[in-house]
């Protein structure tokens, strides 16, 4: 099954954008390509900014959650139940503490 929908988490103000705990806005920030279609929009039905782009000729939504880490699960199933986007269908990048940064681990579920 594709991929189509990669949440990038993070902590939304500028307070905020230097730390390590914005990882995943970093890593979708980089699959956003600028054209028209895939500009950052905000989408305050899901609590988030969001853009389109493809990858490997698939359509993908992209997301940053603008609610803190904790709450990122509420944006993030706004947008899936809207879309009709199943959580297999869904990649979620996020820091972790228990690695060393610039280090990525991949794992399916959970």
């Amino acid at each position: 099954m594709a991929i189509r929908l990669i949440a990038g988490l993070g902590n939304p103000g500028p307070e905020y954008e230097q730390t390590r705990h914005n990882a995943g806005f970093w890593f979708v920030d980089n699959l956003e390509n600028g054209d028209a279609l895939t500009r950052w929009q905000k989408e305050a039905r899901f609590s988030a900014l969001v853009a389109r782009t493809k990858i490997g000729g698939c359509d993908v939504w992209l997301m940053k959650p603008q609610t803190f880490m904790n709450r990122s699960g509420q944006a993030v199933g706004a947008l899936a139940r809207f879309f009709k986007i199943a959580p297999e269908e869904i990649l979620v990048v996020h820091d972790e503490l228990d690695i060393e940064p610039g280090v990525a681990k991949l794992k399916r579920s959970g």
